[in-house]
């Protein structure tokens, strides 16, 4: 019988997860063997795909819902200064890349586009005002403007402010240094410039059929799509970053950490606009607020999307509900995934969120001239001929145990590893891409956690100056590293003015 391949690392899925881990792994070790096995027949297909999202460099400059407001009034900044330190971390990598001279433009993936908060009736600008008040006396945010200027508004977001009600009560915030980033770009020079190093492929159009274990390893089978040819591969450490798909490879894993997962699945659709008169007059992301009921991920926004050098207008996003964990996956992905292990949570789920389930329905049922209705909240002038509908990717939402409620869903990225360290999967959707290196990150610490402070330590501080925690204290360091991956990324002029680092 032929003895199976053998690598270091087999990573299940070519989007921006397994591209990241894998050149941040032959980055700390330069001799690792590792493989990377995609189920479509290139990079980026599915989630990393530009028009799968809405590539927000997730910064916490303008998301209304990482910022939520207690009974009392008070604005919980927590999470918007977590994510906001966690994409400089992404920045952090980018710039070292770029710096290396051998990755490529960094403008083919990032662009700076302002992020402006926009919201609509006294309690929207009350909560706005208070969301300013506490967050700009933070460093991450000390350049937030705020206004309730009518004509700073025009300046600001010039779309959306013709055929308004004079009397309109509105309120914006604005941060100039906002991104853009095309995940999908981003994705494919990540595989490039891993495949040129030795020891590192890239295989498309291939299955992964079986997970089992092997001594301290993984034996993955591996079939060809095309051919039908299966292959056997020995890894010491599998990951699953193949999106929606990532749960049933998970699930057929057997480890013990992935028991009571379960998956929600969640299709979006967005409007979007090629016409160059209207995609000129707006130059920013802005973000509002959810209705009353909906759940975070219909939070509407109005989206500069800078795609191959060509810029365009997103909306939306409209949720709407499939029985597919991938976009080009199975009606048969939900019901596969039920376990004796998971299904009293995903029935709690079912019977505590029926509010979401009568949301999805009605998203499903809209018309296009409903979904141009709730365009012209944000642009009262549109017109229907300038906009057409997008379908966006899947997005599997976490349904986990929960000792009160059965079950809950939760919204996020969640890290599952096995205790071992020989198995790790990553579920869940936004902000995802925009923190995948804080995340990757956090799995190499769990699951290569004696390299990670030994043999590694130099490089990560190297690839790394400032995490995190660091940057959400330190204020003089916090604005040192965000001006050296500004100039780095191209996204700053370096100037006179700007201030050298060593």
């Amino acid at each position: 019988m032929a003895h199976n391949e053998a690598v270091d690392v087999v990573l299940v899925g070519a989007g921006i997860m397994s591209a990241t881990l894998a050149v941040l792994l032959k980055e700390l070790d330069p001799a690792i063997k590792l493989e990377v096995v995609e189920l479509m027949d290139s990079g980026a297909a599915e989630s990393s795909n530009p028009w799968n999202n809405a590539g927000t460099g997730h910064a916490g400059l303008c998301e209304l819902n990482y910022t939520p407001q207690a009974a009392d009034g008070t604005v919980d900044i927590k999470k918007a200064v977590h994510i906001n330190t966690q994409f400089e971390v992404s920045k952090q990598f980018w710039s070292y890349l770029t710096k290396k001279g051998t990755f490529g433009s960094c403008k083919s993936f990032i662009s700076p586009v302002p992020h402006l908060s926009f919201v609509q009736g006294d309690s929207g600008v009350s909560f706005l005002k208070s969301r300013f008040d506490v967050l700009h006396k933070h460093h991450a945010f000390s350049d937030m403007e705020y206004t309730e200027d009518k004509a700073k508004m025009a300046e600001w977001m010039p779309l959306m402010m013709p055929g308004r009600s004079p009397d309109e009560v509105l309120a914006a915030t604005r941060v100039m240094n906002g991104t853009d980033v095309n995940f999908g770009a981003l994705t494919n020079q990540l595989l490039k410039h891993l495949t040129s190093a030795p020891d590192a492929q890239v295989k498309y159009c291939k299955r992964v059929t079986g997970l089992k274990r092997n001594g301290s390893g993984w034996t993955v089978s591996i079939k060809d799509v095309n051919s039908g040819n299966t292959r056997e591969v020995d890894a010491k450490f599998v990951f699953l970053g193949a999106g929606g798909a990532a749960l049933p490879l998970l699930q057929a894993s057997g480890i013990e950490e992935s028991k009571g997962f379960g998956g929600f699945p969640i299709s979006g659709q967005w409007l979007r606009c090629d016409n160059p008169e209207v995609v000129k007059q707006h130059q920013a992301k802005v973000y509002s607020q959810a209705a009353v009921g909906s759940p975070p991920m219909s939070v509407p926004h109005l989206d500069t999307r800078v795609v191959d050098g060509k810029k365009s207008l997103l909306f939306g996003p409209y949720a709407g509900f499939t029985t597919k964990f991938l976009k080009h996956g199975s009606f048969m992905d939900l019901p596969l995934s039920v376990r004796a292990g998971n299904i009293g949570p995903m029935l709690a789920v079912a019977k505590n969120n029926m509010d979401l389930t009568k949301y999805l329905v009605s998203e499903v049922m809209q018309s296009m001239e409903q979904r141009l209705d709730s365009l012209r909240r944000f642009y009262p002038e549109a017109k229907a001929e300038d906009w057409r509908l997008e379908v966006a990717g899947q997005r599997v939402q976490i349904i986990k145990k929960d000792p009160k409620k059965g079950g809950i869903l939760q919204f996020g990225t969640e890290l599952v590893a096995a205790k071992d360290g020989s198995l790790a999967a990553l579920l869940g959707a936004s902000p995802g891409a925009s923190v995948t290196v804080s995340i990757m990150l956090e799995l190499i610490e769990k699951c290569f956690p004696a390299k990670a402070k030994g043999e590694w330590a130099g490089k990560l501080a190297e690839i790394f100056p400032a995490r995190e925690k660091v940057l959400e204290t330190d204020a003089a360091l916090y604005r040192k590293i965000n001006t050296q991956n500004n100039i780095a990324l191209e996204l700053v002029e370096e100037s006179s003015e700007t201030p050298s680092y060593a």
